[in-house]
């Protein structure tokens, strides 16, 4: 069999299984955040932390549920990492640098999972399992109860009230992520990951070498790693390490996992909405980017441009050989456009086409299918400024869902787009200017600004995944990426939630002849346009200077 075909086979059976999944999965979402009823472990946790499941709030007292939690998150996590040589299973690793376990809290809290270190020779098992794996549980919890409130402010009317952030965030976790997460790590075991809390070992290689085999609970964090869009790895390989990814078989599950619940979500939301068809405009739209990105970073892998990597007969430098150029690419891409920072190759090895391209799926802010729970409401703030540039086309008051995208929406919708950019290019240009930043690149020249630029790209969309070849363990990178993180996730959240909460005092408006049909095909393709054009314009110029005039040079 031909790689090609391949790989064809590989994305269709891909493709084919998340369809299987994209109905049940989405449909038992929006029954999980629709239900008036609390289990019996649910009612536990919330005579625990002193919350009211049932009081519905305002979106300001939503918003407030989330930074305090995520604040409470991140001093947690710190102080596990800093203390980590007196707590048990520590494997006798010395504490966390304060610069580094600050960058590691803010990752992993803001659900980036930006890594600065080798886990494997950092973190002992107690940080890595009651600290980052459960963190990869509450991170994903929140920005999936972020999305759910948006989705309510367009379903309700003539009311400030968008549910209650405490109950969106325990069912998230404990009715969809834990049992989904369980299921994986299952499967992940039989396909050969390891789970276990064993000490290092020792063994004696066939050639008398010595060699040391580090143990811990992988399969169990990889399985939420991925499902939750987090992507810290358990080790310094990440997804590349053969005890989290044995086979090719586990590499294909791992990107289901990626994708299954980003995907399902916009079915989620036209349950919750009322119409099942704007879920699957929503969801062409998502589809139709990512399948584009998958064909043209293949291609351009295949096509291995370049003197060594045509000497060689293929770019696999970097890549590993158990999985080839086909599904490295479809993991590259998967990864990149979900806000994950899992990888099973290092993306500085692409080729400067196919890493443009990989870097741009981060700039369209990961909204193709995106992370749990920010991908859609990412892709529903799009949707509101594309039914205001197609009602600036033909004249008429834009609506979507029954609301009128009046100046107050688009207001917070447009401050929602600029976060990003200015995040990226402004610490970009910060650590391109500065004397000492420039010292942790690999590589001089596009090649060199392209590691900076993904870096701060990586941090700000809430990615995680690094291009390789920059040293960001250092004061400069550890601090300012892990502002970054902190503002490139919350900072959107803000504007979200208010924009939610502008939406929900809304009388519906009824539809008539001439309003956008926003189920239709002609309204994916608009809502495809925004998101290229909104990327596009803001990042071109960035991408002229890094990847492409790499790529053409």
């Amino acid at each position: 069999m031909s790689p090609v075909l391949a790989d064809v086979l590989q994305v269709s059976a891909l493709v084919t299984a998340l369809a299987l999944v994209h109905r049940p999965l989405g449909d038992y979402m929006a029954a999980v955040y629709s239900s008036s009823k609390h289990l019996r472990v649910e009612r536990w946790i919330y005579r625990a932390v002193g919350a009211n499941p049932d009081a519905e709030q305002r979106w300001p007292a939503y918003l407030r549920g989330v930074l305090a939690f995520s604040a409470v998150s991140v001093l947690f996590l710190y102080l596990l990492q800093r203390v980590q040589d007196r707590l048990p299973l520590s494997l006798g690793l010395k504490p966390i640098s304060p610069d580094q376990a600050f960058n590691t809290a803010a990752s992993f809290v803001s659900n980036t999972n930006w890594q600065s270190y080798s886990g494997e020779a950092a973190m002992g098992h107690l940080v890595q399992t009651g600290g980052l794996a459960v963190q990869n549980f509450l991170s994903a919890a929140v920005g999936m109860a972020v999305a759910v409130a948006l989705v309510r402010g367009f379903a309700r009317s003539r009311t400030s009230e968008l549910g209650n952030f405490w109950s969106d965030l325990v069912r998230g976790v404990v009715r969809i992520l834990l049992p989904l997460a369980l299921v994986a790590a299952v499967v992940l075991v039989a396909a050969g990951a390891i789970q276990n809390f064993a000490s290092p070992q020792e063994i004696t290689t066939v050639t008398g070498a010595t060699q040391h085999l580090p143990g811990g609970a992988v399969a169990s964090q990889e399985a939420i790693k991925d499902l939750g869009t987090n992507g810290g790895g358990f080790f310094n390989a990440n997804s590349a390490h053969p005890f989290e990814n044995p086979n090719a078989f586990s590499n294909l599950f791992e990107v289901f996992l990626l994708l299954v619940i980003p995907f399902s979500l916009p079915r989620t939301f036209g349950r919750l909405v009322g119409s099942v068809k704007q879920g699957y405009a929503v969801l062409a739209a998502m589809g139709v980017i990512w399948l584009a990105a998958v064909v043209a970073v293949t291609a351009l892998e295949y096509a291995h441009p370049g003197i060594a990597a045509q000497a060689a007969g293929g770019a696999m430098e970097g890549k590993e050989t158990r999985f080839g150029e086909g599904s490295s690419a479809l993991f590259a891409v998967s990864t990149t456009m979900t806000s994950t920072g899992s990888v099973n190759s290092f993306h500085s090895s692409f080729s400067g086409l196919s890493g443009g391209v990989l870097l741009l799926g981060m700039m369209l802010g990961e909204v193709a299918p995106g992370g749990v729970g920010s991908g859609l409401y990412g892709m529903l703030i799009i949707a509101v400024i594309a039914v205001f540039i197609a009602g600036l086309m033909v004249g008429r008051t834009p609506e979507y869902l029954g609301k009128k995208i009046g100046a107050r929406e688009i207001k917070l919708a447009a401050c929602y787009i600029l976060i990003t950019p200015t995040l990226v290019l402004g610490f970009t240009a910060l650590a391109m200017a500065l004397p000492t930043p420039p010292h942790s690149m690999l590589n001089s020249g596009p090649h060199g600004f392209s590691e900076v630029l993904y870096a701060y790209t990586s941090g700000a969309n809430n990615n995680g995944s690094a291009f390789a070849g920059l040293n960001a363990n250092t004061q400069w990178y550890n601090t300012t990426i892990g502002l970054v993180m902190l503002l490139g996730r919350f900072l959107p959240m803000v504007f979200v939630l208010a924009l939610a909460g502008a939406l929900a005092e809304q009388r519906p408006v009824p539809a008539t002849t001439g309003t956008l049909q926003t189920h239709k095909p002609l309204f994916t393709g608009l809502l495809v346009g925004a998101v290229l054009i909104v990327a596009g314009l803001t990042f071109f110029p960035a991408l002229a200077l890094g990847p492409l005039a790499e790529g053409l040079s």
